[in-house]
């Protein structure tokens, strides 16, 4: 079989029955939910131990692919190779199959389940091994990977487990930077995150929403105790870039620790925000192919594109409301910061002025999700991408100007897998400058009251 041939045959969507899923790590607490979801529905998963297969990415790759790339393929051969040591002559191959989804767009992410194919079919005992995918393309639509029957309810779920997933890791960066004892945080997550696996494990497939969202409405309360009520606000900083880096903590070098460790507060784009942004772009492409559509009279593709633009704006109508849903129960007990509506993202970028969302890649997220962060009283950005990045670079170009103008702190955390010494020389310094914007923010409010009409008719009566 030829390597084009090989492409269209093994990578694809492909039964996960009687299969062992092998799922690369990102953003931790949501991946492993999501393998939770899988098992409540019978399916076996296994997410990927991650970084310690790096140099073995670097072996097979040559450098000027994306760091995720790199990251992920090895990942996985340092799986497949300690299985085959483990089982010796019981290790089937065609029993695996590994998940790797892809974009459509500039970005390279679209082809690294293309090279992750051809370097699997290179390795002996390793050819045989699927590469199932899902593309945003199509809003990660799962026919082929399922049973017909269950595709809506496990996309509902996974969904719910992708926003309890960021609501974890919110309330790790709510907690962190206040807590009592050093490290209680951190062990207090891990409980947490075992805690609703085993929630999403058993009520997953049931559909008892109800019961989930009760235990995780008890797991953010119990956090709350953490806090140290008299420890002062620090300075907010809002996190954009490349979904991958940005989430996965080993490849960026643990950021949102180093820069709680200079006094900082950290919130970092969600996951879920990208889901909603795929089911928005795609429900805004499906929408200009109607009017395009019906401009051309042709009946045949209007009712098509009609019904793409009604099945996207279904997921995003119901995405929203289970996004509110957990977001509302959870806020009672611990004030995390929500989730950016991308419609309101897409207005930051002033009628495509900046940018637009036509484009593709995460630029567009990331510019008007910074903008947004700036107008909610954040005191800094940081930009977290690959090293050579297209879609952060442009990001970098356009937001570094702005932000200047506004006076709020910006920098570029750009890695390849190298250990920058300069780095926490800059993360110092910008921490300084977020410091100093959150002392002039909390100025201007106080002074913004004092002149305020009914401050100044406000008279303290006096003490008899």
């Amino acid at each position: 079989m030829t390597e084009f041939a090989s492409l269209k045959a093994k990578v694809g969507k492909f039964s996960l029955a009687n299969k062992t899923l092998l799922m690369p790590d990102m953003s931790h607490a949501g991946n492993k939910l999501i393998v939770a979801t899988l098992a409540s529905y019978g399916i076996e998963a296994h997410l990927l131990e991650t970084y310690k297969g790096l140099q073995l990415g670097k072996q097979y790759t040559s450098g000027k692919e994306c760091f995720p790339c790199q990251i992920t393929l090895g990942d996985l051969l340092y799986h497949l190779k300690q299985e085959k040591v483990r089982l010796g002559d019981a290790f089937q191959p065609e029993n695996y199959l590994y998940f790797m989804a892809e974009a459509g767009g500039p970005c390279r992410f679209g082809m690294y389940n293309k090279l992750h194919r051809i370097i699997l079919d290179s390795l002996d005992g390793f050819s045989k091994i699927p590469i199932a995918t899902i593309t945003s393309v199509d809003s990660y639509a799962l026919g082929g990977l399922l049973q017909p029957e269950v595709v809506t309810h496990f996309r509902r779920t996974a969904y719910i487990a992708v926003v309890i997933g960021d609501v974890l890791d919110r309330m790790l960066w709510r907690t962190r930077p206040y807590e009592k004892e050093t490290g209680q945080a951190e062990d207090y997550f891990q409980e947490a995150l075992d805690i609703m696996y085993r929630e999403m494990e058993s009520h997953g497939r049931r559909k008892r929403f109800r019961k989930i969202l009760d235990t995780l409405e008890a797991v953010v309360r119990k956090a709350r105790d953490l806090i140290d009520p008299t420890i002062p606000p620090k300075p907010l900083i809002g996190m954009v870039g490349e979904i991958y880096l940005r989430s996965h903590r080993q490849s960026n070098q643990d950021l949102i620790k180093l820069l709680e460790s200079h006094g900082g507060e950290t919130v970092n784009a969600s996951i879920a925000e990208w889901l909603n942004y795929t089911s928005y772009d795609n429900m805004q492409k499906a929408r200009k192919e109607v009017v395009h559509a019906l401009r051309q009279r042709n009946l045949r593709s209007l009712h098509q594109h009609f019904k793409d633009w009604l099945s996207n704006r279904v997921d995003l109508t119901y995405q929203y409301f289970r996004l509110d849903q957990v977001y509302r129960r959870v806020r009672k007990h611990l004030p995390i910061h929500g989730d950016h509506r991308i419609n309101k993202i897409e207005k930051q970028l002033d009628n495509d002025r900046l940018f637009s969302f036509q484009v593709g890649t995460e630029a567009g997220l990331s510019i008007g999700g910074a903008l947004e962060y700036c107008l909610h009283g954040f005191d800094g950005i940081v930009n977290v991408f690959p090293f050579t990045c297209m879609p952060s670079t442009m990001c970098s170009a356009i937001l570094k100007p702005i932000l200047d103008r506004m006076n709020i702190p910006y920098i570029d955390a750009a890695y390849d897998g190298t250990y920058q010494p300069n780095l926490e020389a800059i993360v110092r310094t910008f921490m300084y400058q977020a410091s100093q914007h959150q002392q002039n923010r909390i100025a201007r409010r106080q002074l913004s009251v004092v002149r305020s009409p009914l401050f100044k008719s406000f008279k303290p009566q006096k003490p008899k």
